[in-house]
């Protein structure tokens, strides 16, 4: 690439909305993440997509996104399965979309609530979409409970599964 093309380039990514000098790439530390988190929550668009501030305007983004058809699929289904099978389809463009990892203001609201993990946030998502749709209560205390246990219980089996490859002790010069 030439000097010419590489400020073209340059150019272009600064008049993108969310874009700065500062942001050619991931921030480097917990500082600029912080910094970037902070900025990126308090945005009601993120690029070019409008991102929700609760679970109502969640549901209604949803309804809107959703065809009628596929509502009444997703409805007819179980909470949990409906969940399950669309976590790589829905479920990625809820993470990616509403931009779960880099932090959003929909995000940052279900931190708040107790959901950490961008796949947690998807599913908590989804499933309380469903109780939405077939008129039933959200009742999300109880399923930020099961989505945290199930998270832990998980993080553990990793753990405990683990077997050790190689160990050697390091010894350390006294000074």
């Amino acid at each position: 690439m030439n000097p010419k093309s590489i400020w073209i380039a340059s150019l272009f990514l600064l008049m993108l909305p969310d874009f700065s000098i500062a942001q050619i790439g991931p921030p480097n530390n917990k500082k600029e993440f912080d910094k970037m988190y902070n900025r990126r929550i308090r945005k009601k668009v993120l690029n070019r997509v409008y991102i929700p501030k609760d679970m109502a305007e969640a549901f209604n983004e949803l309804n809107k996104k959703i065809d009628d058809g596929s509502k009444k699929k997703f409805m007819t289904v179980p909470e949990e399965m409906a969940a399950r099978r669309l976590h790589f389809s829905l479920g990625r463009w809820l993470i990616t979309n509403w931009s779960f990892y880099e932090g959003s203001r929909f995000s940052h609201y279900l931190r708040e609530i107790g959901i950490t993990h961008p796949d947690d946030m998807a599913q908590f998502t989804m499933r309380t979409y469903h109780r939405h749709l077939n008129k039933k209560p959200l009742d999300v205390k109880p399923l930020i409970i099961e989505i945290k246990e199930r998270r832990k219980r998980e993080a553990e089996t990793k753990r405990s599964g683990g077997e050790v490859i190689h160990e050697e002790k390091r010894v350390r010069p006294r000074n």
